[in-house]
């Protein structure tokens, strides 16, 4: 196995059935929300940033897509939220998380770092987990930068990051995010909006001028 940092295949059959896809220099990220709030900050971001940004009002689950955003907390517990929901979706995908952060991360995957597992099924064969929070459940302060450093860290993944079957960027040619900390972190939808769109500038268009996070 080729293991950049963050990068985790769990088992070597998953996502095999996808060929290879063109280079191209960003994935299409689908933005999903399931409440009015979330869908028109996720709006400014496909409005503002150069690349293929897509926003869905309706579940992650509902997008095809190679991959899925997991916001989840450093020890890779999906137990509440989103991630709640990925586990039901997915039988196998809570341990393949847990394994992957204490095969290269010692147990607690840091903030700004993250990991890609298979799901189990064909479709989304993927899923990348980026914590938002160390503590599951954890409130997040009104001045957090968490969602900017999970969103980073996904977007790092997807550029730079290796499994058996290939690069990440060859596998996923979409990527499905929800709300990163809007939740139970309780980050506002513009702040976490504002936040996911500088970690796209940052990685896919770095040096473009931008009024901050």
């Amino acid at each position: 196995m080729t293991a950049e940092p963050g990068t985790h295949t769990g088992r070597e059959d998953a996502g095999s059935s996808f060929a290879p896809l063109p280079d191209r220099p960003t994935p299409e990220l689908v933005l999903c929300a399931v409440d009015d709030l979330l869908a028109q900050a996720w709006a400014t971001v496909a409005d503002t940033v150069d690349g293929r940004v897509f926003v869905h009002r309706g579940s992650v689950l509902d997008v095809v897509a190679q991959a899925v955003v997991s916001p989840a907390n450093s020890y890779g517990w999906m137990r509440g939220g989103i991630d709640a929901v990925y586990a039901r979706a997915y039988p196998d995908v809570e341990q393949n998380v847990r394994s992957a952060v204490l095969a290269y991360h010692g147990g607690e995957l840091p903030i700004g770092e993250a990991v890609i597992v298979p799901t189990g099924e064909a479709e989304p064969a993927w899923l990348i987990s980026a914590p938002t929070m160390r503590e599951p459940g954890e409130s997040l302060p009104r001045d957090t930068v968490h969602p900017y450093l999970a969103a980073r860290a996904v977007f790092q993944q997807w550029r730079y990051g290796s499994l058996d079957q290939g690069r990440v960027r060859d596998l996923v040619h979409t990527i499905a995010m929800p709300g990163l900390g809007t939740g139970v972190g309780g980050v506002a939808p513009a702040s976490c909006a504002r936040q996911v769109a500088a970690a796209w500038d940052e990685v896919f268009a770095p040096g473009r001028p931008r009024n901050g996070r």
